[in-house]
């Protein structure tokens, strides 16, 4: 990945942390183009952001706040929902100033360099960091580098569906995702990327080779259906217990694992208990970090429809 990572994961390194405390660090991060990292403190009345760099003042002008589509004007929104936050950038010149030394900053730069040199490489598959920005019901938007925002659709963050994404993740979390494909039509000139995570967190066989017969275990419950209530014992595995009325989507329970069929792909389980109303949450496991997922099989190989 190089230098292109999602904004607040170099933050605190030694090295952005050497470079952003004084002025002889960040003339050598600008003649290097280097992306760094700090926090923007405020906004002024002109949309400009505003940081702390040590001995140095910080001043993002409005326009370098965000690479935008088609070139359109950065929306007072984007600047000022980035007060309080990390943020990356390049510096673009330093100036002496009435109070001191001022370093001129852009974000837009550093985005048009992580595009430029890392993002638009990436194929169909490949496998990348990225961390969780925010929410809607359809998906998570996830920061894949330097501020550039892709979207998880719901379906594709695990086998085990969920109703919301706050199901699986939380603000701010660091996760792995696949390309799963490109926009061609806006940001880049290979379009914006989509992504996937469910690949990532291991085949059926892969997961129930976690669980035995005879095992009583944590799950969520899921889904509940007039034939049965669907179980998740992991984001990529669950299985179906017996009909009963007193429990709810959400709930924590403990469960019986009752039979384990790979060639149906099914796992059979009773409902021991539901924690009264307390909402639980399977941890997220990955079986891949690295490399790419295009020649993924979910289903077991004696598996038959």
């Amino acid at each position: 990945m190089s230098e292109f990572y999602p904004e607040g994961i170099v933050i605190n390194t030694p090295e952005n942390i050497k470079l952003t405390r004084s002025l002889q660090g960040l003339e050598k991060a600008m003649q290097q183009q280097k992306i760094l990292e700090a926090r923007a403190m405020m906004c002024d009345r002109e949309l400009n952001l505003i940081f702390d760099l040590g001995e140095v003042r910080g001043v993002m002008p409005r326009q370098e706040a965000a690479i935008s589509d088609k070139g359109e004007e950065v929306r007072d929104i984007a600047v000022i929902t980035r007060v309080g936050k990390p943020c990356s950038f390049v510096i673009e010149k330093i100036e002496e100033g009435d109070e001191g030394p001022v370093a001129y900053l852009s974000r837009r730069k550093a985005q048009e360099k992580c595009l430029a040199e890392y993002l638009n490489f990436l194929e169909d598959g490949d496998v990348l960091e990225a961390r969780i920005t925010h929410f809607e019901p359809f998906g998570a938007f996830c920061d894949i580098g330097c501020g550039i925002v892709s979207l998880l659709s719901i379906d594709c963050i695990s086998v085990s569906r969920i109703s919301h994404p706050s199901d699986r993740f939380s603000l701010g979390e660091s996760i792995f995702c696949a390309v799963k494909g490109r926009d061609d039509t806006i940001l880049g000139t290979r379009g914006r990327i989509s992504l996937t995570h469910k690949e990532l967190l291991g085949t059926w066989q892969q997961n129930a080779d976690r669980f035995s017969v005879g095992q009583t275990v944590v799950g969520m419950i899921r889904s509940i259906e007039s034939y049965g209530i669907f179980i998740e014992l992991a984001p990529n595995l669950a299985g179906l217990a017996e009909w009963r009325g007193d429990v709810s989507v959400g709930q924590a329970c403990s469960v019986y694992i009752k039979n384990i069929i790979p060639s149906k792909m099914k796992v059979k389980l009773v409902l021991i208990d539901a924690f009264g109303g307390e909402k639980g949450q399977i941890k997220t496991e990955y079986f891949i970090r690295s490399g790419n997922i295009r020649d993924f099989h979910y289903q077991p190989e004696d598996f038959v429809k």
